[in-house]
């Protein structure tokens, strides 16, 4: 009988192997209720004091309608930023980054050893899928 229960269970575990690849790639449907997302990227002229060097940096913001979904600095994704009105503030190594999107400004600070200030443009946007233009 023990024989028998440990057969009938890998036959139930094979079964179920076989079945959950056709499920995962079954796509989900669309969820209607969902908010429609949008990116913007803007490419910052920034100036490094003392050495007045200029880099040029890229940040890549993806939204939806109620708020920031992520963010990109030079390609990389941050660990973790925060909004304070038109202003996202977040880290990337050890310099401290301020982008303010209204007035299309970049601030950051390394610690104290360096500091840059810098103004950016808006090279790309994809608005919201789904929007209209009007």
């Amino acid at each position: 009988m023990t024989r028998g229960l440990l057969l009938l269970l890998l036959a139930v575990l094979a079964a179920a192997a076989l079945a959950v690849p056709a499920a995962a790639q079954t796509p989900a449907p669309a969820d209607p209720g969902r908010a429609a997302t949008g990116k913007v990227v803007l490419v910052c002229e920034a100036v490094y004091l003392p050495t007045r060097s200029v880099w040029v940096r890229k940040a890549d913001i993806a939204y939806d309608q109620k708020r920031v979904l992520s963010v990109r600095i030079d390609g990389v994704p941050v660990y973790t930023f925060n909004v304070q009105g038109t202003v996202i503030l977040t880290a990337l190594d050890n310099e401290r980054i301020q982008i303010d999107t209204a007035a299309q400004t970049w601030t950051s600070d390394f610690r104290g050893m360096a500091t840059a200030q810098g103004r950016c443009e808006r090279a790309r946007s994809e608005p919201p899928a789904g929007a209209t233009a009007g």
